[in-house]
């Protein structure tokens, strides 16, 4: 059952749209995000955390992050891709172990981020660690799909002028090194995208929020795959706090009005 979830995962990157993966941070968001339509479910690292309380950036330790991956991947009937930030791992085989162990959680894709510690880690150690993430998938027959997160832009990493070429040079590192897509938060502007598009030799990932360009206009440049991170997590959240503050402080309730009932959910979680 993996193995062909991780073949349709990464099919699903060659079909000349755009694979859109609305992100989950528990088994409940995942199956709404199924029922809506998704082809895939990607989990978001930030809404996990916060969903278990802790903040988000390397706070998890592998077993709590390896539980929710699990919950999520059991929750859905299509394939789910894991973001593990930079691999809970502090070296290139504290990473291999990860995947390992997010593969039989039922992921068939990671994300592994090449920031660390407010900056970027080298090239060369980061694309070591690729390539045991991509060994360690291998060796259990699972053809994970390995997206490596390159944070230039993110992280705004680096002179402007030469941000586009640093960002092209670590990704064709990375993909030397197996990965099988390239995902740069924070280059939403067109040109940018059509050049990431134009000078990787691998899908390209990017993320969006409220205002960014429509899937339609990422297919149009080529872009392969766009996800939204935390953005539907902040949004429940965000809910969440506009509700109990009416309630605190106008004594009214009508933040509460919602589109599904009570028995939508049970429904929807009952199998």
């Amino acid at each position: 059952m993996t193995s062909t979830k991780a073949a349709l995962f990464r099919s699903l990157h060659a079909t000349g749209e755009v694979l859109v993966l609305p992100n989950a941070w528990d088994a409940a968001s995942a199956r709404i995000i199924e029922q809506a339509g998704a082809k895939a479910v990607a989990t978001t690292s930030a809404g996990v955390a916060w969903s278990l309380g802790r903040p988000d950036g390397d706070r998890l330790d592998r077993e709590q992050a390896v539980a929710a991956v699990a919950r999520i991947a059991a929750a859905v009937d299509v394939p789910v891709s894991a973001d593990i930030e930079t691999g809970f791992g502090a070296d290139a085989d504290g990473v291999a172990e990860t995947v390992r162990q997010v593969i039989a959680a039922g992921a068939v894709g990671v994300n592994i981020e090449d920031s660390v510690g407010g900056g970027l880690r080298d090239v060369a150690e980061q694309a070591e660690r690729y390539a045991a993430a991509r060994a360690a998938a291998d060796e259990t027959g699972v053809a994970l799909f390995v997206n490596a997160r390159i944070d230039t832009y993110l992280l705004s990493v680096g002179d402007p002028a030469t941000r586009l070429d640093d960002t092209l040079a670590r990704a064709k590192a990375f993909v030397d090194a197996g990965v099988d897509g390239v995902f740069v938060p924070g280059a939403i502007e067109r040109d940018t995208l059509a050049a990431l598009v134009a000078g990787v030799s691998a899908p390209v990932n990017t993320l969006a929020w409220a205002g960014a360009p429509s899937v339609a206009t990422l297919r149009d440049l080529g872009v392969a795959r766009v996800t939204v991170g935390a953005r539907i997590a902040l949004a429940a959240y965000s809910l969440a706090a506009r509700a109990a503050t009416e309630m605190l402080t106008e004594g009214t309730y009508e933040t509460t009005a919602a589109t599904l009932a009570h028995d939508d959910l049970n429904t929807l979680l009952a199998n």
